[in-house]
């Protein structure tokens, strides 16, 4: 069909679905920005687009309905509960551990972001956050992942889902990198979709004249991207069954816990979660329930104020577990959810977009970016594992550059647990009066992957002295 044709059509269809503007600029384009445009045109779903005008842009949905069998979410303590739970976690444990040496847990981050809230110019996962030798979180990961492949002799593979935005970046920033020594058939970069933006009016934007201003969908595209980019296709060749989630801004991160991946395994999970126990009420993170019986991640913003502060008879909260977006997800799981036409929900964010005006000038100005949320899956699983982790152990988020989950903080954070692992051995470290670590500490992965590793080194970890900065790999 020609170009002039395509264009016929699509003006009419436009129209019709009240997004004619998007031709506004057709007559400056030069023939192949015309052509790129009519083809992301003709991407779009606009009888979809037209349910998320009335649903999510033109109103602002009111917080979730929540039903009548609404109900905290059961879990598993970090440390067993009697002589039973005991047994079953020492054969969690072991049945872990035999499925990561057999090469059936695979890596996988979901690293779209940028780090501009951190005042870095790339990809979040190139900041650097160790606190003595100033690694990358994608260095600190992958020296983890090489480390668990060196101790349990297995192929480790590492999925890494990246946005449009930092895509070509993240590769770059691998090979430049030689893979951090990883080999590079084991490391699957990939992409995640995009959907478009709006004005509060439900017209979808412009970035420029000749394209439609876009935004990555959210960490819940992760589950379609996988299918989409052949990464499914790649584990499924590899023998990979389950997948170890999380997200790029959390170097604390236990990658392979052979006690989560042996329960999940164990309890016939579809998709699993780690969660903390709130440090208060109003924490900033999901909150697990059980809905209709299934495990469902309410929001903070969502959850009442009564719901949210409503308390046990020994003080503490009824709803507290928290959400940390780590997760075991099955692979056959995902590909179930991709056999249909699926799609998570949609949530939307009210935020700055840039895009150009009536006059074709560049501005920044309010818009509406429609994501959705990975958690959202956790109630079409059939079955659902919740494991409590310790904060101090394995939540450190990286997202500010200063104050809450900080570049400060998450650095401080890293001290302190490489001082509680290395004190749990016995090493002295010295502390301020406030009992706060006075040192930097940094323990490489290829080290100590967790605090038992620690024992069976105590004559290689020198003396650690007030004020010292001291690496131990």
């Amino acid at each position: 069909m020609s170009t002039q044709k395509s264009y016929e059509n699509e003006k009419k269809l436009l129209k019709n679905h009240h997004q004619s503007h998007l031709l506004a600029f057709w007559e400056e384009l030069e023939k192949g920005q015309r052509q790129d445009l009519l083809a992301q045109i003709q991407r779009l779903d606009l009888d979809k687009i037209d349910v998320w005008v009335n649903n999510f842009i033109k109103k602002n949905p009111a917080s979730s309905e929540i039903c009548a069998d609404f109900a905290p979410a059961l879990s598993y303590n970090s440390s067993p509960a009697g002589p039973e739970q005991q047994r079953k976690y020492a054969e969690a444990v072991k049945l872990g551990k035999e499925l990561i040496a057999a090469g059936k847990v695979a890596a996988f981050v979901v690293a779209g972001g940028q780090g501009t809230r951190l005042g870095f110019d790339g990809p979040k996962g190139n900041f650097p956050i160790s606190p003595i030798k100033n690694k990358t979180l994608f260095r600190i990961f992958a020296d983890s992942i090489a480390a668990v492949s060196q101790k349990y002799q297995a192929g480790c593979p590492w999925y890494i889902m990246t946005s449009p935005l930092n895509y070509g970046r993240t590769k770059e920033i691998f090979r430049l990198n030689n893979y951090y020594g990883l080999d590079e058939k084991n490391v699957f970069i990939f992409q995640q979709g995009t959907l478009p933006n709006f004005s509060s009016d439900g017209k979808i934007l412009l970035a420029n004249k000749a394209n439609i201003a876009c935004s990555p969908d959210g960490h819940g595209g992760s589950l379609k991207a996988l299918y989409e980019s052949g990464a499914l296709d790649d584990m499924k060749r590899r023998g990979v069954e389950f997948l170890s989630y999380w997200q790029v801004d959390n170097p604390l991160i236990n990658i392979f816990d052979p006690l989560f991946i042996g329960l999940h395994v164990l309890d016939q999970a579809e998709m699993s979660s780690k969660a903390l126990i709130k440090s208060g009420p109003k924490e900033k993170v999901g909150n697990f329930c059980l809905v209709d019986g299934r495990v469902t991640v309410i929001e903070y913003s969502d959850l009442s104020d009564e719901l949210a502060e409503r308390r046990n008879p020994d003080g503490s909260l009824v709803f507290e577990l928290g959400s940390i977006a780590i997760h075991i997800i099955n692979r056959t799981f995902a590909e179930k959810l991709n056999a249909d036409d699926f799609s998570l929900p949609l949530h939307r964010a009210a935020k700055k977009v840039r895009r150009i005006n009536k006059k074709g000038n560049a501005v920044e100005s309010d818009g509406i970016k429609l994501e959705s949320f990975v958690f959202d899956a956790l109630p079409l699983a059939s079955k659902s594992v919740i494991l409590q982790t310790i904060r101090s152990e394995e939540f450190a988020p990286t997202k500010n550059a200063t104050g809450v989950d900080s570049v400060e903080t998450t650095r401080r954070m890293m001290t302190a647990r490489a001082a509680d692992w290395l004190e749990s051995a016995g090493v002295a470290i010295p502390r301020k009066p406030d009992g706060s670590v006075d040192c930097l500490l940094e323990i490489a992965p290829s080290f100590a992957l967790e605090k038992e590793d620690i024992k069976e080194k105590l004559n290689q970890i020198p003396k650690i002295k007030p004020k010292s900065k001291v690496y131990i790999s």
